[in-house]
């Protein structure tokens, strides 16, 4: 979908003859015009910066880079953020109650280890990132399970380069306190063995990503 939206951004750039430095409507007005969700908006946006027809300004707007490039190839880079958050939403919930089930003391000592390492790395992004990892794959370990851990993998490393410019535009510093919370919180129902609880904590932390990564607050 993200390569639909990408040329029909295009092509609107190309229909009004917008030059290199010109600025594209608001995301409120993109979305209506071509009829698409804010997220499948942004994942076309962040498509076309990946392939160097626009720029995305945090604050400012979208601008178009270069006159030549309006024309470039929209690049392929896997599925959508958005098309991976959804395969979690649906996966990761039951995961998490799963592990609520089957956890052993080493397996929540592992989900622990997580929490503490991304509350210590809070500021920095790369170990935020890589505890962040860690913690989703500890949930997915102590489900007792090899190929569910196999699938977390996978979707994590599905998340690409358009997740990460994405990231880098949209991810607030809210979230990122939020997560914290959240992962609290789906510990929390796991070491009490709550697995309605977990599958809720986790439900509504990737909620809470898709909302804000998405523009809707």
């Amino acid at each position: 979908m993200y390569r639909v939206v990408a040329e029909r951004i295009q092509e609107l750039i190309r229909q009004q003859g917008m030059e290199a430095g010109a600025r594209l409507p608001s995301e409120r007005e993109l979305a209506a015009s071509l009829q698409v969700s804010r997220a499948s908006l942004r994942e076309g946006l962040i498509a076309l910066e990946l392939g160097g027809v626009v720029e995305v300004r945090g604050g400012s707007g979208v601008y178009v880079s270069s006159s030549v490039a309006a024309t470039a190839e929209v690049p392929e880079a896997g599925p959508g953020p958005f098309e991976v958050l959804a395969a979690r939403g649906v996966i990761e919930t039951e995961v998490a109650a799963l592990a609520a089930r089957n956890a052993t003391s080493a397996g929540l000592d592992a989900i622990l280890a997580a929490v503490l390492e991304m509350e210590r790395s809070h500021e920095d992004r790369s170990s935020n990132e890589l505890a962040d990892r860690n913690f989703h794959l500890a949930i997915a370990h102590a489900t007792g399970n090899t190929a569910l851990a196999g699938v977390i993998d996978c979707l994590w490393r599905q998340r690409g380069s358009l997740w990460q410019r994405l990231k880098e535009h949209y991810r607030t510093e809210e979230l990122r306190k939020a997560t914290l919370l959240d992962h609290r919180a789906i510990l929390e129902a796991i070491a009490g063995r709550d697995a309605a609880g977990a599958r809720k904590a986790m439900r509504a932390h990737l909620d809470r990503v898709t909302r804000t990564m998405a523009g809707g607050g």
